[in-house]
């Protein structure tokens, strides 16, 4: 149901070659693809026949049930995540404050299982308070979900963090948890998506804000009693902390790298993700990537790009418009979100689509050019202070919302993207690298094929 990136099964190490494929196995890869995209249609599909039931049947539960006493000590808290690995990263601000209200209340979450590992690296929660459901089939989402909502029924729990947007699931399980108080995104008098009516702290949606401030207004809200919920001054948002390294990972991390790669050895190393996932309107153009990629290099930089298996076929395209040892392919590389997390430990520079990857670039000190369209950075843009947030403010941008299920009126014509230029992005890294742009000559090609 929701996509994770850069972690794939079964895994495989850092040090382990991927083998050559011949063009058929990248078409399969395109189709998967494809599958990925449809079957999240007819996730909506099954979302939008049933989900309204349901979350009216709740309401009417609730109704019956009469009032319930709220006031009480919050010692048990459940938050929902269902969301795409990158936002989880943004989740971190209503954790901390969380721990700020309720520093004796033990926090649950319930998430996704390919999330997991992303929320293992937030290292918010034990990770025995953690319960996850499978979501690659509507069978294992049922058991998974039958017995989640036993486990957290037997919690007794205070309170719940409902932070979805997009769909109606995350709303059944707060309605069914057996939280007193039940805190989420609320539609009030607009047109929006229906999920019930209770929620006893609903929150409205604001599109103006940053969606990292919105989920701490959801913590605030959980003893509010006052309408709207939460009346609370803004305040920039902190830096995210840095994820800790473990005693010698960073230098294992470089030694295998450059064992496998020795052209990465040489120079300073830029990180390109020209991936999109399930979302293809969201890719910057390949030609884009691919001038952006050979300027790079000939001011001395190597390039390495990084991505799932199923990106490769965008690496070749960038290495043969490269033609130079300077740019190496690393989709497949990582095997888990730490890996990708502390390989960009070893770059200057990350250039990537609006994607899991430039979130997680904000839990290391590397700059990063996030390049938005098709959604914008006024909600989801990084919360790293070295990021520059690219976007073209079009009038029909950003067409991905929560009122749409992120379903684009556009044809696929993202000129959002397509009117940020190559000079644009490399003025924005010559700006982010402080004079480190220099022109030096290409690497001489080695003698075999660099393209898999």
């Amino acid at each position: 149901m929701f996509r994770s990136e850069f972690l794939e099964k079964p895994q495989r190490t850092m040090t382990e070659p991927l083998p050559r494929r011949p063009s058929a196995d990248l078409t399969r890869d395109a189709a998967r693809n494809s599958t990925a995209v449809l079957n999240a249609d007819r996730q909506r599909r099954i979302d939008r026949i049933i989900g309204p039931g349901v979350c009216w049947l709740l309401t009417l539960f609730h109704r019956l049930r009469g009032s319930e006493r709220t006031h009480r000590d919050v010692r048990r808290i459940l938050v929902i995540l269902l969301s795409e690995m990158g936002a989880l990263v943004l989740t971190r601000p209503m954790f901390v404050r969380l721990r700020e209200k309720y520093p004796s209340a033990t926090v649950f979450v319930l998430c996704s299982d390919q999330n997991r590992a992303a929320l293992d690296l937030l290292e918010v929660v034990a990770q025995e308070q953690i319960i996850t459901v499978r979501t690659d089939s509507i069978g294992a989402l049922a058991l998974d979900s039958a017995r989640a909502v036993r486990r957290l029924r037997a919690l007794r729990l205070d309170a719940v963090l409902d932070l979805e947007l997009f769909a109606r699931v995350s709303a059944i399980y707060a309605g069914v948890c057996g939280a007193v108080i039940r805190v989420g995104f609320h539609r009030h008098t607009q047109e929006g998506l229906y999920r019930g009516n209770f929620i006893n702290r609903p929150v409205p949606y604001n599109p103006y804000q940053h969606i990292a401030q919105q989920f701490v207004t959801l913590a605030d809200a959980i003893d509010s009693t006052r309408v709207p919920t939460v009346k609370r001054l803004l305040s920039a948002s902190s830096p995210l902390p840095k994820i800790a390294l473990r005693p010698g990972e960073l230098e294992d991390a470089r030694e295998r790298l450059h064992r496998a790669h020795p052209a990465l050895a040489r120079r300073p190393i830029v990180f390109l993700c020209p991936g999109a996932g399930r979302l293809p309107i969201r890719a910057w153009p390949l030609s884009s990537f691919s001038s952006v990629a050979r300027e790079l290099i000939a001011r001395g930089f190597a390039v390495a790009i990084v991505g799932l298996r199923e990106d490769r076929r965008l690496a070749a395209t960038i290495q043969l418009a490269c033609d130079d040892a300077a740019c190496v392919d690393l989709t497949g590389y990582t095997a888990s979100v730490r890996e990708i997390t502390v390989l960009l430990h070893l770059g200057v520079l990350l250039i990537t689509n609006d994607s899991g990857t430039g979130h997680f670039a904000s839990l290391t000190p590397i700059p990063a050019i996030v390049l938005f369209g098709p959604e914008t950075p006024v909600l989801y843009g990084s919360l790293s202070p070295h990021a520059r947030n690219l976007h073209k403010p079009l009038s029909c941008s950003p067409c991905l919302t929560a009122y749409n299920h992120r379903r684009s009126p556009c044809d696929g014509d993202n000129v959002c993207l397509k009117s940020i230029s190559p000079e644009e992005v490399l003025a924005a890294a010559e700006d982010l690298l402080g004079g480190r742009m220099v022109t030096a000559p290409p690497l001489t090609p080695p003698a075999t094929s660099r393209v898999r």
